[in-house]
């Protein structure tokens, strides 16, 4: 019988809360997920997932069926403690961690000396002090008598579950002896290495891997930017650049989204102003791209308009954040598809595979909006665009769908 000792309880189960719960229950380990959403809870409840991620599916429900994995609304006792709830930012792009907060004090009540208790969120520099100190002002029988830890994800939507199980993880404690209870922790499920630290450092860790990919990613869309003015097709261009042994220039794309990278860069700026220059620029470009694609899209089909008197009819083709999923936070694809529905010059095809339904935006088949379309504008490198007959079409090709489509533009 497993004692209250031996459970996690998991606060927050989204995109990384939930594989992570349901990759610890299958190894034996009894899991207590939380979730503020009652149709979550009820959901997974049912062996069911609320999210599209490959293999996720299929894990739940045994999980679920072998009683390893309870959702719930409101957390229990328990002898380690997750917590893996968004960190978004505000409309000035400061931070906000007043979800990590108030998971925090949903736990409080609960705490009970030698417990571990772990941040996952990614969080801006001393937000697990301040966790801690929250906890404290709460329990302050409790100081000193915690095991207080940071451990960011690192895993790449889509190959989740993979990714948690084997990627390296990097772990930092309030203190050398938390740091170690987390490490344990840990190794009852995480092949990969774990790498031991402070907890400000690997804070700072996770920011600082999402904010050099973005800058990464920026260099490639301000290039594609410049290679569009200068008449070059820039996939050939990187194409080639790429056959140098030392180089690796990304692929350019409609902007950047997800949670992490065109969120976390900003938490850096927020804390350094003045030192973040590259940061803070490397963002702007990123969202500068979405925005100069939105201007493509309707400087074609004003031109299309004229020519033909009659609006165009534009395919959108995609609205998550990344190929092949269906999240979409932070995407650029979907605050072009947005921008555009307003548009009195076209008419607009909003198509998402890996949805059904988007509140606001009726979606069509990829297929019949290819067939109906004049302008075909390629936001997001779905599996199912490829090898598209893209034939007597009108291509904005954001992000180097197939080869053919190459061809077209940029």
């Amino acid at each position: 019988m497993t004692t209250n000792d031996q459970k996690v309880v998991m606060m927050g189960l989204g995109y990384i809360g939930l594989p992570t719960a349901a990759l610890i229950a299958s190894k034996k380990i009894q899991v207590h997920g939380v979730d503020v959403n009652p149709k979550v809870v009820t959901t997974i409840n049912k062996g069911e997932i609320h999210i599209v991620e490959p293999d996720l599916d299929g894990l739940v429900k045994n999980c679920v069926e072998r009683g390893y994995l309870v959702a719930d609304t409101q957390p229990c006792e328990a002898g380690t403690y997750l917590i893996a709830v968004p960190t978004p930012f505000k409309g000035n792009y400061e931070p906000d961690i007043s979800f990590v907060l108030s998971a925090t004090e949903m736990l409080c009540p609960k705490l009970k000396e030698g417990d571990l208790v772990i941040l996952e969120s990614t969080s801006p520099v001393g937000t697990t002090e301040r966790m801690a100190e929250f906890i404290f002002e709460r329990r302050p029988e409790l100081k000193g008598a915690l095991y207080i830890a940071y451990c960011p994800e690192r895993v790449l939507p889509g190959n989740v579950i993979y990714e948690l199980e084997h990627n390296d993880r990097v772990i930092g404690g309030l203190d050398a002896v938390s740091t170690q209870h987390a490490v344990a922790f840990y190794r009852q499920f995480v092949k990969g290495t774990l790498h031991k630290t402070n907890a400000r450092t690997a804070e700072m860790c996770k920011l600082v891997e999402n904010s050099s990919r973005d800058n990464a990613i920026a260099f490639a869309n301000e290039l594609s930017i410049i290679c569009d003015s200068a008449g070059i097709n820039v996939w050939e261009l990187i194409d080639l650049a790429n056959k140098h042994p030392r180089v690796n220039i990304l692929s350019p794309g409609t902007g950047v989204g997800g949670h992490c990278i065109a969120v976390d860069p900003w938490f850096i700026v927020s804390e350094f102003p003045e030192q973040a220059k590259i940061i803070r620029q490397s963002r702007e470009i990123n969202n500068f791209k979405t925005e100069w694609a939105l201007e493509k899209i309707c400087s074609t089909a004003e031109k299309f308009k004229t020519e033909n008197g009659r609006n165009p009819k534009v395919a959108a083709m995609g609205l998550a954040f990344k190929p092949n999923i269906d999240d979409l936070r932070e995407s650029p694809a979907l605050k072009v598809v947005e921008e555009l529905l307003d548009n009195k010059d076209m008419d607009l095809l909003p198509v998402e595979p890996n949805i059904k339904h988007f509140q606001g935006i009726d979606l069509y088949p990829y297929t019949e909006a290819m067939r109906e379309a004049d302008i075909v504008v390629f936001l997001v490198a779905h599996r199912e665009f490829f090898d598209l007959d893209v034939e007597d079409k009108i291509v904005l090709n954001f992000c180097g769908v197939t080869k053919v489509v190459r061809e077209y533009i940029m």
